[in-house]
C-alpha cells in the first residue's frame, strides 16, 4: 500500500475561523480563499431571496450516478475527497482507491475519526445538500450541471458519518456543525456553493447565514473547484 498525508486544508481552514487569518490559504472543499476581508458576508448579502420551491420531484439520481469523474482523472469523486481531507492515507492500489486513513480533526465535531473502507465511520457531505439544492433552483437546471454540482470539489467535504446524517438536508437555518470554532468556513463555502451555482436563499437561510459571518467579519469566499457543467459524456438518465 502506498502512503499519504493529506488534510492540510482542513486544518488551515480551522485556524482561519478561529483567527481571523487574512493571508490567501485553502478553504473547505480545497478551494482558495480570496479576495478583500469580508466577501463572504458581502457574498451572502447579495444572494437571491426566495422561498423554498416544493420538494417534488426529487431523486438523487437526478444528480447522475454517485461519484462520477468528472475531473477525468481517472478516480472517482468519493476517493478524490478522501484523498485530499484525511491524513495518514493508504490505497488499496495504486493512488486511487482509498483504504484507510484519519479526518485530523474532523471539521464537524473537532475530533479525530478513522476512516476504513466499507465502513461508514467518514461521510462525504455535500456542504450544500442535493436536495436543498433541489428546492433552490436546482430543479431547474439541465443534467449536465447537476452532474456537475454533485461531483464539485468546492461542494464536498470528509466529515464524521453520524454528524453528517444529523444534518441530513438542513441549510444554515436548521443546521450547523456542533463544531463552533469552524462554522464560519462552514457557512463561508455553502455561501461560495450557492453563489457558483446561483442557487437562492430562503429569508432565514440568509439572516442564519449572516448572523454567523457577524462573528468572523474578515471571513474569505472559498473559490474554485470543477466547471458547472459536466463533460459531454456525462448523462443524468
Amino acid at each position: 500500500m502506498r502512503r499519504l498525508r493529506g488534510g492540510a486544508a482542513l486544518a488551515v481552514a480551522l485556524l482561519v475561523a478561529v483567527t481571523g487569518c487574512k493571508e490567501e490559504t485553502t478553504g473547505a472543499g480545497g478551494a482558495q480563499e480570496t479576495g478583500s476581508g469580508g466577501a463572504a458576508m458581502t457574498a451572502a448579502e447579495a444572494l437571491t431571496v426566495k422561498g423554498r420551491a416544493p420538494r417534488t420531484g426529487y431523486d438523487r439520481d437526478r444528480f447522475g450516478s454517485p461519484w462520477a469523474d468528472t475531473d477525468s482523472n481517472s478516480c472517482d469523486t468519493r476517493d478524490d475527497i478522501l484523498k485530499r481531507d484525511l491524513e495518514e492515507v493508504e490505497f488499496t492500489d495504486g493512488t486511487c482507491k482509498v483504504a484507510s486513513g484519519t479526518l485530523d480533526p474532523d471539521p464537524y465535531t473537532g475530533k479525530d475519526v478513522t476512516y476504513e473502507r466499507g465502513r461508514s465511520e467518514v461521510d462525504i457531505d455535500h456542504l450544500v445538500a442535493l436536495s436543498d439544492a433541489w428546492q433552490k433552483g436546482a430543479q431547474q437546471w439541465d443534467p449536465s450541471k447537476r452532474i456537475a454540482f454533485a461531483n464539485d470539489p468546492l461542494n464536498l467535504l470528509a466529515v464524521d458519518a453520524g454528524t453528517n446524517r444529523s444534518k441530513s438536508d438542513g441549510d444554515t437555518a436548521t443546521w450547523l456543525p456542533p463544531n463552533k470554532p469552524y462554522r464560519c468556513t462552514y457557512v463561508a463555502a455553502q455561501v461560495a456553493v450557492k453563489r457558483k451555482y446561483g442557487l437562492w436563499v430562503t429569508s432565514a437561510e440568509r439572516e442564519a447565514m449572516t448572523r454567523v459571518l457577524s462573528g468572523c467579519p474578515d471571513q474569505r469566499l472559498p473559490t474554485g473547484g470543477n466547471p458547472t457543467e459536466a463533460p459531454p459524456r456525462f448523462s443524468a438518465d
